[in-house]
């Protein structure tokens, strides 16, 4: 039996968690790295905490996907139940309210009473679903997807902070992981916006300005036990 292929949407939330977890592990790792760095020259313990800091953190991003998912998956199967028994029991007021829908968008009132009438009877519940909960029933994101992408995305993204910092000369390591962490910052910014369709200079910056702060608070706080 061949595997079901997924959907462009199902792809695109996969991709959504590959590049939040790159993200995140860029951020957190950076935060980390920097931090110790900054009370410390020794290598081997930024390296250190580090990796400790990867591993919590894909077990984190990981279990926070899934359990995330999972819960939308779960109220999209409720919304499934709710509108299957409203199509029992009130057909024409569903009817109704795709074919309003329709004309909401300045659509013809017989043109979008003729096209409701044709996609109900194709497929009444994923033509109501899709009008009033805004998802397609036949295309449920994989919370095991998300999971494992998310997985293997986050300690992706935490290499660069840990490279940068452990193979800079001590005198500009700070400095060379941050202006490393900032190209890879506005990298990851502008792949969100694309995937979320949002204006790309603003995510790039958002991104930026988060990692540029979490940086300096971790940067502030490693000086406090510097020695």
């Amino acid at each position: 039996m061949s595997k079901k292929k997924m959907s462009l949407a199902q792809k695109v939330n996969v991709l959504r968690a590959s590049v939040m977890g790159a993200n995140d592990g860029i951020i957190s790792i950076a935060g980390i790295v920097i931090g110790v760095a900054a009370a410390t020259s020794n290598a081997r313990s930024i390296l250190i905490a580090g990796l400790s800091g990867t591993l919590a953190g894909m077990i984190s991003m990981c279990m926070g996907e899934y359990v995330s998912v999972s819960t939308q998956k779960d109220s999209q199967k409720m919304a499934l139940i709710s509108e299957k028994q409203r199509l029992q029991n009130q057909y024409q007021h569903e009817f109704d309210y795709v074919q309003k829908k329709y004309e909401a968008q300045d659509i013809d009132s017989q043109l979008a009473k003729q096209a409701t009438k044709e996609l109900m009877e194709k497929d009444a519940l994923g033509t109501t679903v899709q009008e009033r909960y805004g998802f397609n029933p036949n295309e449920f994101t994989s919370p095991y997807a998300a999971a494992i992408a998310s997985f293997i995305s986050f300690p992706t993204g935490s290499i660069l902070p840990m490279v940068a910092v452990t193979v800079s000369p001590t005198n500009v390591r700070i400095l060379a992981t941050a202006i490393a962490v900032l190209i890879a910052l506005l990298i990851t910014g502008y792949f969100a916006a694309v995937l979320g369709k949002s204006n790309r200079i603003k995510s790039m910056i958002r991104n930026a300005v988060a990692g540029l702060l979490t940086m300096g608070v971790t940067y502030l706080i490693g000086q406090l036990f510097a020695r």
